[in-house]
């Protein structure tokens, strides 16, 4: 396996557990933007389309979307006391930085709500680079590598749905998908990332091959 040099992390479903926040908060975001409804057997389903088919699955237009993703971070910052980490998941960023990894998180949340649901784990990340729109994160990947002095072939973009793999191949970087987040494992598998972990322990052991 290649040794990289940068990990670039997803926050939501990758390091933090907000699944079941997520569930609980859905059915208020569909009633306040007018969205199709759905069952919770449907909200399930969900996991398993990429999200551009949710979109499709929901009715959600294309101007629609930057009122709902803003609506959605403030309840995440709203929340954010009450998020926690993954089990494993500070030891895992310790032991990266440990071997020269350098750790940077790319996501849609605030990097306030990121910064305060990692606590003291943010000294172990080198670039915040929060507030991406739901389809533009390759454009952050390439600059986060870029103010690094990283080059694409030596990162690894590590996250939990369908678009994460598709930024990172646009980007020309490699995947890490991870199966305890949003999206289901065979709908990651699907996608085509260069890696798929199935557990934290796999991916601090194969990150530090």
């Amino acid at each position: 396996m290649t040794r990289y040099r940068l990990a670039i992390f997803d926050f939501d479903g990758t390091l933090a557990d907000t699944l079941p926040w997520f569930r609980a908060s859905f059915h208020d975001v569909i009633a306040r933007f007018d969205l199709k409804p759905v069952t919770a057997e449907e909200l399930e389903d969900l996991r398993g389309l990429s999200a551009r088919e949710i979109m499709a699955r929901l009715g959600v237009s294309t101007w629609q979307l930057p009122a709902i993703v803003n609506d959605m971070r403030k309840r995440k910052l709203a929340a954010a006391g009450e998020t926690s980490l993954f089990s494993g998941i500070p030891e895992t960023l310790a032991e990266l930085q440990r071997i020269g990894i350098q750790i940077a998180i790319v996501s849609s949340d605030s990097e306030a709500s990121v910064r305060q649901v990692l606590g003291p784990v943010t000294t172990l990340v080198t670039r915040f680079d929060c507030g991406a729109a739901i389809f533009g994160k390759h454009r952050k990947f390439r600059r986060v590598a870029r103010q690094l002095g990283v080059k694409p072939s030596e990162t690894i973009c590590i996250g939990d749905e369908i678009r994460d793999i598709e930024a990172a191949k646009a980007a020309e970087m490699d995947s890490g998908a991870v199966a305890w987040g949003y999206a289901l494992p065979f709908a990651l598998q699907a996608a085509g990332p260069t890696h798929l972990f199935n557990s934290i322990e796999e991916m601090t052991e194969r990150l530090a091959t």
